[in-house]
């Protein structure tokens, strides 16, 4: 199964394991991500202001790469699929903002936001199924007691990201327990980790990234496991003192592969 693939900028940069450890892991799922030619940045965040086009039109461009393929379109980080779910949710349902991005491209055919917008979870889940991710586990993740922290944009708006229950979201808990580690349920595992405050107010980014890290301790886990690259880095940079990792790292250590990711 091939399915159009938006990486990102982090991911080819300080984020490059993410990356990895998800294209090894989904072709032991029997996927190819297809990586899109020529994509430039998302924008980094989903601006609310209806008149600012040009932010989202790498956005659009790569939504109708994957419509012209007849493929879905998956991408890792949540911020990268975050712009791309709200992007493509503008086109489908605000007739003005569409037709102005489509003028603006000079597409062959308007987009009007055909195209599937999966995050790489929500492939694992809806179209593989956790039944078959935990046959292929040849390392079972037994004694682990893992944390999974959703952050902000995974989850919100829950009107268009429709991923998971905004309060009380399982699937990545279900992953970690299709890898055969425990997972662990804490207070804090859907707030914010004052990610995007880092540089305007670094002592507020310090203040909620110790509260989600402390969540997790208190609740004994011993890993911390995100999708975002930025809250990676700030709850490693702000947060108590547990480790933090991408849960395709642990996919990959659970697949017996994660040596052949860093060869």
């Amino acid at each position: 199964m091939k399915v159009s693939y938006f990486p990102g900028c982090t991911l080819k940069t300080k984020a490059k394991d993410l990356d990895a450890y998800a294209r090894k892991c989904a072709e032991i799922l029997g996927i190819t991500l297809e990586e899109i030619e020529n994509w430039q940045c998302c924008g980094g965040v989903f601006t609310t202001a209806r008149d600012e086009i040009a932010t989202k039109l790498s956005s659009v461009r790569a939504l109708n790469d994957a419509k012209e393929k007849n493929q879905a379109l998956v991408s890792v980080c949540s911020a990268c699929h975050n712009v791309l779910k709200q992007t493509n949710y503008a086109m489908q349902t605000d007739e003005e903002f569409a037709s102005r991005a489509n003028n603006y491209m000079q597409l062959d055919e308007a987009y009007l936001g055909e195209t599937q917008v999966l995050h790489y979870l929500e492939l694992l889940r809806d179209v593989v199924g956790f039944d078959k991710v935990a046959e292929k586990v040849v390392n079972p993740l037994k004694g682990k007691k893992i944390a999974a922290y959703y952050g902000c944009l995974l989850l919100r708006p829950n009107s268009v990201m429709k991923m998971d229950d905004p309060e009380n979201p399982t699937i990545i808990e279900d992953l970690i327990r299709a890898l055969g580690a425990e997972a662990v349920i804490y207070p804090y595992r859907n707030e914010c980790c004052g990610g995007y405050v880092a540089l305007e107010n670094p002592d507020s980014a310090k203040e909620k990234s110790l509260k989600v890290t402390n969540s997790a301790k208190n609740a004994e886990a011993d890993i911390i496991l995100t999708a975002c690259p930025l809250c990676k880095y700030n709850l490693e940079k702000n947060g108590a003192d547990i480790p933090v990792v991408y849960f395709t790292e642990l996919m990959a250590e659970a697949f017996g592969i994660k040596e052949d990711c860093n060869a």
